[in-house]
């Protein structure tokens, strides 16, 4: 079945979760242990959520408990999108994309959730 970096939904969520880092160097130094943190903390957490249920794939109950928490990860990676474009930090376009990209990331993660047996380990 491969490994969890092959997955679709791993590469888009890392990617997503890089372009937040990127942008967030932009963000007011006093935003460092606030809307900073937060951000990058949730959008790590999608991919790294995903991969820890990937590997226990096996089990899947567990597996889409992980799942959910990384889709949970996502919704609240949107929220601080919206923060920062209310507070000026990003502009509408990059709103947009930013939600666009978390948008994709929970479509398929809702996928996996909904349809377990496609990715469960068998023996």
């Amino acid at each position: 079945m491969g490994n969890f970096k092959d997955l679709s939904v791993y590469k888009k969520s890392f990617e997503n979760a890089m372009d937040i880092f990127q942008i967030t160097k932009r963000f007011p130094g006093d935003e460092k242990y606030g809307l900073t943190s937060q951000i990058r903390r949730s959008s790590r957490s999608v991919c790294s959520n995903m991969a820890e249920g990937y590997r226990k794939r096996r089990y899947k109950a567990h597996f889409i408990s992980k799942l959910t928490d990384s889709d949970m990860e996502n919704t609240e990676t949107m929220v601080w999108i919206d923060f920062a474009f209310s507070c000026g930090y990003i502009d509408k376009e990059l709103q947009i994309k930013l939600y666009q990209q978390a948008e994709e990331i929970g479509k398929i993660l809702s996928f996996m959730i909904d349809n377990p047996d496609k990715f469960i380990w068998k023996d």
